[in-house]
Parts: structure tokens; sequence; C-alpha cells
């Protein structure tokens, strides 16, 4: 069997004792194992990166985004080899594998405008004689801790836009499909990025608690659940460093009387669905005002769940693949059996599904909810899978308290043709990222993507221009050279225009 090694110093390299498999989850079977890394390990990494991290610095950000539109390309030639290894160890089709690398790359194309990004700003006789500027400088050695339902794209949303503005990096990814980000990283070495620059080490919560340790280590970003996320808030900032940890969601779709029926149901059954529903964007609860919208949309959502094409990621045609784990299988349909349990109408059961040749998958159908009340488990908690609720409400404004209401502020929509309604729902609604007759509104790569309330830990959202504050700390200069000749007197009161 195949053991993945940590990459360090832009080398392959053996730490720690322990090891973990990864799951074809397809299959059932364990098709290779990851070492997990220990404090030692972890060690390693961050001297590499500490000791990089001078000439990196040094390097103009105009060579530093070089190295990225190599690396760019390489990513688009090498597409045919990561997109099949995203969805042999996560279990996401090959369409959706393939999309997440493309909004991966648009990240790294945002962090090719580094000498752009980090020009700064500057004033002449900002007072007599006086010039005053400002510029953004790298932190040093920061971190990222990515999750496993988006191997590619969450890591190309952290360290191409960190190494943009001159730090050096090391990157913990799941233990559970860590070969994309294996490959990806050795394609930026293959860029030119100097050794060092770059690590990867592999690990669980031993890893996670030796980087917070580690002082040299300025910064940490993390996606993932919100109670790792408070944690890694918590002993992070606690230590002094700077941390941006975005979390869980339990993200609306509002469906108001007027909306285009059939293009909602479209959406809805890619965003809840999709990657099946594991998906910190996914929609799993659908906010129906009044009982009419309500039947009308579940009747039509019914006939297009039940025919949901559900199989072995790796193959073509195919509507959803496999859950990541057996246990997280297991606890999804824990959720499904809580919701009838709690006297929610399940109307589209997806359990006992089975795939012909690939009995031991960790597969689910899509399942459907009706008549979900806010007290109810189902409601409340992020299930993380292909679980759509349907709530009713009587008016909008209903439903913009109920959303108002949850802990969670990460992603909504809503689908109208009325222009009023969508404004209303988009100045008062209390979530950080909106769509209006758009089911998942991730913000494009040059702006930020983060959520409100218990969604993101920390005051800066991911990529774009908050990544650019997040990676970087301004300094300001003044400078003023006096006259040869002439001689000032001492002034005592505080210098003003």
């Amino acid at each position: 069997m195949t053991t993945l090694q940590h990459l360090i110093h832009g080398e392959a390299c053996d730490g720690g004792s322990r090891r973990a498999p990864v799951f074809n989850p397809s299959t059932g079977e364990a098709i290779a194992e990851v070492q997990l890394a220990d404090a030692a390990t972890v060690a390693q990494a961050v001297a590499a990166a500490q000791a990089a991290f001078p000439a990196w610095r040094d390097t103009p950000p105009a060579k530093r985004a070089q190295v990225l539109f190599r690396f760019k390309q390489l990513l688009e030639q090498h597409e045919a080899e990561i997109v099949p290894l995203i969805s042999r160890e996560h279990g996401k089709t090959l369409e959706d594998a393939a999309g997440e690398l493309k909004r991966g790359i648009e990240n790294v194309e945002y962090a090719c405008a580094a000498p752009e990004l980090l020009k700064g700003e500057y004033s002449r006789n900002a007072g007599p004689a006086i010039d005053a500027w400002s510029d953004f400088q790298p932190l040093g050695v920061v971190a990222g801790i990515t999750p496993f339902n988006f191997p590619a794209m969450v890591p190309l949303w952290m360290y191409p836009l960190a190494i943009a503005c001159g730090n050096t990096f090391i990157l913990k990814p799941s233990e559970r499909d860590p070969s994309s980000t294996l490959l990806i990283a050795r394609l930026l070495h293959e860029a030119g990025l100097p050794r060092g620059v770059l690590n990867v080490v592999h690990g669980d919560k031993e890893a996670v608690d030796a980087l917070l340790a580690a002082p040299e280590v300025k910064a940490v970003s993390f996606v993932g659940s919100t109670p790792i996320a408070e944690y890694i808030y918590a002993e992070g900032s606690r230590r002094g460093k700077r941390v941006q940890a975005l979390g869980g969601a339990k993200n609306h779709a509002v469906v108001l009387p007027d909306a285009d029926l059939d293009n909602t149901v479209s959406a809805l059954m890619g965003a809840a669905y999709g990657s099946c529903g594991e998906r910190c964007m996914a929609i799993s609860v659908a906010v129906c005002v009044g009982d009419q919208a309500a039947d009308a949309l579940i009747a039509k959502l019914t006939p297009q769940i039940q025919a949901l094409k559900v199989g072995p990621g790796t193959s073509p045609g195919l509507d959803m693949g496999p859950l990541v784990t057996r246990a997280h299988l297991d606890k999804v349909s824990g959720y499904i059996a809580d919701g009838v349990a709690a006297g929610a109408e399940l109307v589209v059961d997806g359990r006992g599904i089975t795939v012909p040749g690939h009995e031991g998958g960790f597969f689910l159908g899509g399942c459907l909810f009706d008549r979900v009340r806010p007290d109810m488990r189902i409601y409340k908690e992020e299930i993380f899978g292909p679980v759509l609720c349907v709530v009713r409400v009587n008016s909008l404004e209903e439903a913009i308290a109920l959303i108002n209401a949850h802990e969670y502020g990460n992603g909504t929509c809503i689908f109208t043709r009325d222009g009023e309604a969508a404004r209303l729902f988009a100045d008062t609604v209390e979530v950080g990222m909106v769509g209006i007759n758009v089911p998942l509104p991730v913000p494009v790569a040059y702006h930020s993507f983060g959520g409100w309330k218990r969604s993101l830990f920390g005051d800066l959202h991911a990529y774009g221009p908050d990544g650019v504050r997040f990676y970087t700390r301004r300094k300001a200069v003044t400078q003023r050279w006096p006259q040869r000749a002439s001689h000032e007197a001492s002034q005592f009161a505080f210098p003003s225009l």
C-alpha cells in the first residue's frame, strides 16, 4: 500500500510513527496510508520555512508572480491528473472536482497580481518637505489548516496569496484525501518555488497543536467545523497569532411565491445535492413563504431527487458520488433518523441505496424533509450531507427573522422576481454571503469569502483583498531631509501641519 509522506524543504520525508488509512469512498477500501506528523516533524517544517523566509521576503514581488504564473500553467496542464485524484479519495464527481480546481486556479490568478496588490501608498509633501508612504510587508512563517471537502481549492485560497505577499507557508491538509494536495504542491516546486517556502505536513490534532504552539508561526488560517474553528481561534489568539478561522454553516434559500419555480428547483437541486451536500455553502434549508409555494416546490423537487444518478465519483455522467467515510455516512444517517423521530415529514428517503459493483461504498441518496421546525436538530445543526429541509413561513419578514435567529451566518439566497423584496432581503439578512437568484453565492477571487456570527472567527475574510491584509502588515514611513546649512530649534508641541 502506498504511504504518503510529508513535503518539507521541497523533499518527501518521513515523520511521525502513526499512520491513518486513506479510503476510496466508492468502494470502502483503504487505498493508501498517510503519515501523521508529530511535534518534531512540525518543528522540522517550521525550521525549513523560517530559514527560507529572509530570501523569499527580499525576492521582488514581480519574480514571485512569475513563479505563480508558471504554477497556474502547470495546474491547467495537469488537470487530467489532479481531478481523478480528488474524485478517487473524496468521492465527488469528476465534473465537480474539475469545477473545484478551476475555482482554485482563479485564486492563483489573483495572487499573480502581487506587484499591484503590494504597491502601498505614497504622499509627497505631506508636510513641509516631508514625504510619507506606506507599504505591505509579510508576516513571516504562516500556516493553513484545510478541510477534506475541497482538497484542491481551499489550499489554493491560502498559500498562493500568502507566498505572493512574501511569506513562507506550512500547509496541514486533511488526512482523509491528501494526494491531490500533495501533487499540486509538487507542481508549485516544479514552477520554480525555492525550497522551504511551501511545506506540507499531514496530521491530526497533534500536528495542529504543534503549529499553534510554534512561536515562529505568525498567523494561522483554518477552514472546517465550528468547534475546531473556535478552538484554533482561541488557542492561536492566546499565543498572539493572527487567526482567520472559518467554521460551519446552515444555509437557507428563501423561496417567494413569485419565484420562477422551474429555475428555482434546478438551482436547489445542484446547491443541495451537489458534492453530496459536503459543502460549507450547500443549501440545506428551503424557506417557503406560504403553503402554496411549499407544496409546489416539493411536488417538483420530489421526482428529481428520486431520479438522481448516484455512483462512484470517477464514473462520468453522475449527479452524486459517495460520502467521504463510513463514519460520516453513519452520522448523516443518524440525523435523518432523528428528523423522523422529531416529527418532520421525510418525503424522499435516500437511505439504503446500493450501487451495483460498489456495495461497500459510502453511498446515500438525496433526502427531502418537509414541515421542519426550528426547534428540530436537523434544522439547528449542520448535517453536511444530501439532506434538504423545507420550512414553511407566512412572510418574507418571518423568513428573514428565522435566518437571523440562527447561530450560523455563512451563506444564503433568495428566489424572487421582486426587486424590492430582494433588496430588503440583502440589506437586512445577517449573513456574510448573499445570493439573489444565485444559489451558491461564493465570491469570485478578487472579492473575499467569509460568513458572519459563528461561521467566522477573526476579523478578515479569506482570499481576495482581505487575504492580502491578513497575510501582510502595513508599515508607514515619514521622511524628511533637512537643509544642510539650517539649524532648527527643538519643538515641544505635538507636530501638526
